[in-house]
């Protein structure tokens, strides 16, 4: 009965407050006081890899503290497409998402008016949002009809380019630090170098840790080809993207193909081997562990762990950075760095239980308090300022650098929680780099090139969409027979069956969107 007393009394008080006009501060006192009410939210992560938990760290105890949100994560099992396919299916999408940009569900949950437009609950909810958010981002994301129903993390802008000298790419050229070393640390830009210092390394260490050596690494072959054999090498040769103001086939460039038959060459005499057309993710991280790859165009942060595993074992064991396959004119690699899309979009479900608690947690990650706790951790427990500057403890950043998994579940920083990671931003406060990873990112900085004007996003229910899959689909089968061709001769009769097939699946359409698509990104961009 009490509770039911109470319920009148507020009733009342609400009923009086609005004959005197002052309803609006009122709802306004009653959100801010269960805004400390603890709820939880269920958090959708679309990759199968992500496990850290919430609760029980420093950085995810003084989030729920601070807001009084928990966090449940759930991570697919198995086929992460098929998985998130269901919950659209079956109108069961949790409270939050987080996917890929690039993703064709992020159109088809909009279209299906599965997500809540974000600047309609922070209108409502949470002017904060507004506050904190990037204007120019929120633009780029803006719908034509007006809303905005994401936000991305990991999001640059061409200034940042020129105004931070510290911006990374992902992509590197990994050798195995001991076996390189012990063959001179030779020369690989080249074809001739690249194959001698492959076949050296297999011919003195046949066996790392009492398994096979394998003398090139890649990542994982799927539906859309291998990123380390197309797009990475294209990025190292420095293939264009564009030529004579359209869209350039960087699949057909003559350096790009040079290397290709490098490569065949290198599998018809054994050196590449079956596990890595084969293997997933899984069984590549339990390689990586033991360092058994020589070498391998791979992206540094997905290794992060096992770098660290190895570092533990043997320093000399563990994986560097070095200048990888280059073009015949000997010029730089052109890596790309994050662009504006960022790298992931976060989403409200409107089977959100708690909408308005999920906007303004969304302001709080984003705000400088939240990328403060999400890279640093908590003020006195993992850093101390010093000089109006943060300082991450050299105890915890000992144990960063020792045993990540340990880090995450005692204190969760450095990005543990990166969906809303504002990499930009997190330069301000940047700790001084250190051993294993250090040397990864550092290598990348005069590589590292806003390229985000040419990243094409095709609408899947398109006609150049649909070629686009279909093209890709094609290449996925495409290029494994390439690299384990016989002969140069059947290399080339494989190829000139791919060009002859993606030109009647729709090639020329997929190349007038790319066109008209990095005209308008340059036009949005200010870019020339």
């Amino acid at each position: 009965m009490k509770y039911i007393r109470k319920a009148s009394l507020l009733l009342i008080t609400i009923f009086l407050l609005c004959a005197c006009g002052r309803y609006e501060e009122t709802d306004s006192f009653l959100r801010e006081k269960t805004a400390d009410e603890p709820v939880t939210l269920d958090w959708y992560i679309n990759f199968t890899w992500y496990a850290t938990p919430w609760g029980g760290n420093a950085v995810s105890d003084k989030i729920t503290e601070d807001t009084g949100v928990s966090i449940n994560f759930i991570t697919p099992m198995g086929s992460a497409e098929e998985k998130f396919n269901a919950l659209i299916s079956s109108d069961s999408l949790p409270d939050i998402i987080t996917l890929g940009w690039w993703e064709n569900q992020v159109d088809e949950m909009i279209s299906k008016d599965m997500v809540y437009a974000l600047n309609e609950l922070a209108d409502q909810y949470d002017a904060y949002f507004w506050e904190v958010t990037d204007p120019k981002v929120i633009s780029w994301y803006t719908r034509e009809d007006g809303n905005l129903y994401c936000y991305p993390n990991s999001s640059f802008q061409p200034s940042d380019y020129e105004n931070y000298k510290e911006i990374s790419s992902n992509q590197t050229f990994l050798v195995r630090k001991d076996i390189y070393e012990a063959l001179g640390s030779p020369d690989m830009t080249t074809p001739e170098g690249f194959s001698d210092a492959v076949k050296r390394a297999a011919e003195l260490f046949p066996e790392v840790e009492g398994y096979p050596l394998i003398p090139i690494g890649a990542h994982v072959f799927d539906n859309t080809g291998c990123v380390s054999f197309d797009q990475y090498l294209q990025n190292f040769l420095a293939v264009p993207y564009e030529k004579d103001g359209e869209y350039y086939d960087r699949y057909t460039d003559p350096e790009y193909i040079r290397w290709l038959k490098t490569f065949r060459e290198l599998g018809a005499e054994g050196y590449l081997k079956e596990d890595i057309f084969i293997d997933q993710r899984t069984q590549m991280e339990e390689k990586l562990e033991r360092g058994q790859y020589f070498c391998m165009l791979f992206q540094r942060t997905d290794m992060a762990d096992q770098q660290i595993a190895l570092y533990a074992k043997n320093p000399e064991m563990i994986y560097m950075a070095v200048d990888g396959p280059q073009n015949s004119k000997g010029e730089e690699h052109v890596l790309p760095g994050t662009g504006i899309n960022g790298w992931t979009v976060t989403f409200i479900s409107k089977n959100c239980k708690y909408p308005d608690r999920a906007i303004q947690l969304f302001s709080y990650l984003i705000s400088d308090e939240g990328q403060m706790a999400v890279y640093l951790g908590v003020e006195g427990i993992t850093y101390d300022m010093e000089d109006g500057r943060p300082v991450v403890k050299e105890e915890v950043m000992r144990l960063l650098n020792t045993d990540r998994d340990a880090y995450d579940k005692k204190y969760g920083a450095d990005n543990a929680y990166w969906m809303f990671q504002d990499n930009a931003r997190q330069l301000e406060w940047k700790q001084q780099s250190m051993p294993p990873n250090g040397q990864l990112e550092e290598w990348t900085y005069p590589y590292s090139h806003y390229l985000a004007q040419y990243e094409i996003n095709f609408d899947a229910n398109s006609q150049a969409g649909n070629a686009d899959v279909a093209i890709k689909k094609l290449w996925s089968r495409t290029l494994p027979s390439l690299l384990l061709a016989p002969t140069e001769e059947e290399f080339d009769r494989i190829l000139e069956e791919f060009i002859k097939e993606r030109e009647t699946l729709g090639f020329a359409l997929v190349m007038e969107e790319s066109t008209r698509q990095v005209r308008e990104n340059k036009e949005r961009l200010g870019m020339p």
